[in-house]
This record gives C-alpha cells, structure tokens and sequence, in this order.
C-alpha cells in the first residue's frame, strides 16, 4: 500500500488481526515477525502469493498456500480468481475460510496432488524466474530497430508505387480501396466500415499481385517494431535485464503464460522476427543453454492413444514426419521427399487440433479434396489415434470436461451444444486438452526439477517458453548440461514406453543458442 505495509492476519473464524506500519512497528520489523511466523505455521495466502515471496522469501515451501491457484485448477476457465472479499482488510478472514472448502473440492476432483507438487513448488520457481530476468544488449536491440524501420520505408515505398499513390498503409479503409477498387481484385467483401483486409483476406491474394506479400510483409515489421524493437526498450530494467511477469493462472490448457512483456511469441518464421532473439544476452561469464522438447505433443498423442505404428516409429528412433509421408502416400519411407514430409508433418500437428480438410488445404494450398484424402489415409494408417480421438470426445460429452494425464481438468460446457459450429470447435478442445495440457504439466515439472539442480550454483533459469527452457550457464558449469537434459526427460515419463527426447543447444545469445 502508498501508506505502508499492512499485514492480516487470523487462526479463527472470530477474530482477525491488522497490523500497520506506525512508530515503532517498521516495515522490517513487522516482516522479520511475519517470518518467524511462517517458520512454524501454514501461510495462508489470499491470492498471487507470488507477490509476498518479495517481502518473506524464503520461507518453508510446505507452508504455502494460494486460493488463487486452487481455484483456478477447479476451474480454469474463470475471468478472475481473486474474491472481492480478498481486496479488503479482513482478506485474512474470507482466506482462513476458503481454505479447508478448496482443499476438499480438490480432493474431489482428484487434483489435490497436482495442486500441492507442482502448481505451489512453482511458484517458487516462476518467482526466481521474474526476480532472475534475462539480459538485453541495448545497443544491439536500438541497431534492430534502425534495421525494421529501413526495410519498413522500402516496403512503403514500394507499395505506393505499385498502388499508383500514396496512402496510409495501416488504414483498413484505405487500403481496401486501393485493392478491390483501383485494383480490381477479387473476393472483397465489404461492411460497413469498409472493405475487409485482415490477414486471411490478404492470404488469398498474395498471388495475385506483389502489391499483397509487400503489405503482408510491412504489417509484421510494423509490428515487430512496435512489440519488440520500441516495447522491450521500454521494458529494460536498471540491471539491464527484462524481468517478465510469469502468470499460472491465465491459460485454460494450463500453460504458463508471459506479460510485461510476453517473452513467449517471440517470431521464429520470419528471419527479420528471428534476428530479435540476437538482443538477448547471457549474463557474464555465461552462455545460454536452451532446452526443449523434440515433438512432445506428438509423443504424448502416441503414448496416450497407444497407437502402435506411432508408439513403435518414437520407440525406434524414426522420424515420425517421414514415417507418416510414408504410410499416407503409400510409398517406401526412402522415396519420401521434402514436400511430402513437409505435408506430412503438416498433418501430424493439425490431427491434435482437429483440424478439417478444409483447413489442411488452405495450410498446404491444395485442393480440398486432395487434404480430405491425406486426412482419410492417415486414420487408415493409424486407426488407434481415430478411435482415442472420438473416444475423448465421447468423455468430454458425458462428463463436461477434459483431463490430463495428471488430472488436470478442463470445462468444455460448449460439448453438448446445438449449434454446430459451437460443437465442433469444442470437440477440438477436447481432443487437444488433453495432448496440450499434458505438455503444459510436463514442463512445468521440469522446471521445479531444475530450479532445484540450479540451486547453490552460479547458472540459474531465466526463461520459459512452451516446450523450450533458456538457462544462464555459468562457463564453469557445463556439466550440469546433461543434468538439465535428464531433469527434462524424467519429469513425466509418459505411457507405451514412448521416449522422451530433448534437443539441448549452446550460444552466446539467443538466436545462437536456439
């Protein structure tokens, strides 16, 4: 609080104690008791109780607990966490007793191990994260950003020529003028606003005419400029590193997610979005190790749906893309060429999103017929995966929700929908939720794993992002190198005797190291 530190706190339903910061009783006095307190005593925190790491770090970790956190894994679909009662001064009060009816709600939904031995030691570790940051070379990052605007100005120039005038670029309005009208191209739909010009709009007409891949290109520059090339400078700390915020309960899949800035969307497509990466910088006397997970969701479809010629190719060290060009084209695994596994890989991701023929032929720009068959010929192939598919469909019907491996949950209430289009997106939840989560949980005990290794060294985790952890590797520590790996694949071995792979790379920045 602006007017000093308060703390709540109580042991019953009848009394309730508030402690301000006056005279005698300093802020450090008050927080030196509240320690002792929390030595001998479960701390019952109200909500993010990341936020009093600051204030009473280290403390026991047995002796946390977030209702945040509880509430979230019940159900994770809520917009807010946070009881207006835990804004107030008796926040201590409506804590002490939402407590023990989170707990057994937990119990009942089987979720209460998940809650105690992954999402409460993260915190810890997400805590160590945010106070760790990552190191930016400032020089490097204002050189990228001269760099987008040159190539930015070309763009511009080179669309106003090709338009015959000039204009303002980032007017949908304008710009849909420029187009369907003075270009007279094709398949513009216009509202009220204007004609439209997202992105799936202009994905149609890139052929057409290069006015298109010239406009497509200056939005994601323009774009890259504004998030990364202006927003991180905005960002860096007086240490000279970006200490994001780490969020638990943001994601309905249970992911972790990245604010202040989202470090996690960093481009990797576009070679001037990769070049970003170069701005960050190990600490000194450290290179970067970046860690992470070969195909994961893929391994965790196989071993979840058992399926044997997709459990069998990850158990023999084979290339599953390769595999699958193979069996849906119908030829010998050498005769498949790079279009074919592209294509093929292509498929493997889009099975675990449910996706249509329709979808498949706009990803692979063939007709939707020839998808429809790659779709048909890959159930063919591996019919398991099909029949696990519609299986959790089938669940999530019955039950109203999906699960992980670990018990996670989560509320699909759309499944039962009339409306079609309802349903289906939430049929894709289902048969996601439960690939995706299980990742998400994967991850998130490989990180606690090696925060834990790291502790009492000199390289510390900086960073995650999905399936890829980034370490500061202390130039003394390589041999924790292989120690990080075997934390990674041990932290949730998965079923049918699918492996586990890790792909570890060094660097001293972050495009070398990923």
């Amino acid at each position: 609080y602006e007017e000093g530190l308060h703390v709540s706190l109580t042991d019953s339903e009848q009394e309730v104690f508030c402690v301000s910061e006056e005279g005698f009783l300093t802020e450090q006095y008050l927080l030196d008791k509240l320690r002792e307190i929390i030595e001998e005593v479960p701390l019952c925190g109200a909500s993010d109780v990341k936020k009093l790491l600051a204030f009473v770090h280290p403390v026991c970790r047995e002796h946390l607990f977030d209702i945040e956190i509880a509430a979230y894994l019940i159900n994770p679909l809520m917009s807010s966490y946070e009881h207006e009662d835990l804004k107030k001064p008796y926040a201590a009060l409506t804590t002490f007793k939402k407590m023990p009816e989170l707990l057994k709600k937990l119990d009942e939904m089987g979720m209460r191990k998940l809650f105690d031995e992954i999402e409460m030691p993260l915190v810890f570790t997400l805590y160590d994260m945010e106070q760790a940051g990552i190191r930016v070379n400032g020089e490097e990052l204002r050189e990228y950003g001269e760099a987008l605007v040159g190539r930015i100005e070309e763009l511009e120039k080179k669309i106003h020529e090709a338009a015959g005038e000039v204009f303002n670029i980032n007017s949908p309005k304008q710009l849909g003028v420029i187009l369907f009208e003075k270009m007279g191209m094709k398949g513009g739909k216009k509202t009220k606003t204007g004609y439209s010009t997202n992105a799936e709009v202009l994905e149609k007409l890139k052929d057409k005419h290069p006015i298109v891949p010239a406009i497509m290109e200056y939005r994601q520059l323009t774009k890259l400029k504004s998030t990364y090339a202006d927003g991180l400078a905005g960002c860096i700390a007086k240490d000279g590193r970006i200490h994001s915020k780490f969020n638990q309960t943001i994601t309905a899949t249970g992911r972790i997610s990245s604010t202040e800035p989202n470090l996690q969307n960093i481009p990797v497509r576009m070679e001037l979005g990769r070049l970003i990466r170069k701005v960050f910088i190990p600490a000194e006397d450290c290179i970067f190790l970046d860690a992470d997970y070969s195909q994961i969701e893929l391994r965790i479809m196989a071993a979840l749906s058992g399926d044997p010629a997709m459990c069998g190719a990850f158990r023999e060290g084979r290339d599953i893309h390769t595999e699958t060009a193979a069996r849906v084209y119908g030829i010998p695994r050498d005769q498949v060429d790079a279009v074919m596994r592209r294509a093929a890989k292509t498929v493997n991701f889009g099975i675990i999103y449910g996706i249509s023929a329709f979808g498949l032929s706009q990803r692979l720009g063939c007709p939707r017929g020839e998808a429809a068959t790659l779709i048909e010929n890959y159930f063919t192939q591996f019919p398991v995966v099909k029949s696990f598919m519609e299986d959790l469909v089938h669940k999530a019907e019955q039950a109203g929700y999906a699960e992980t491996l670990l018990g996670r949950r989560r509320m699909i209430p759309e499944i039962n929908s009339a409306n079609k289009t309802i349903k289906s997106a939430a049929e894709r939840t289902a048969i996601n939720t439960p690939i995706q989560g299980t990742a998400a949980d994967m991850i998130k005990i490989a990180m606690i794993h090696v925060d834990k290794l790291l502790k009492g060294t000199r390289s510390r985790l900086i960073l995650q992002i999905h399936d890829e952890l980034l370490v500061d590797l202390h130039r003394d520590e390589l041999d924790l190198i292989p120690k990080i790996e075997e934390a990674m694949v041990s932290a949730l071995p998965l079923p049918n005797g699918v492996p586990i792979l890790v792909e570890a790379r060094t660097g001293g920045n972050w495009l070398e190291a990923h």
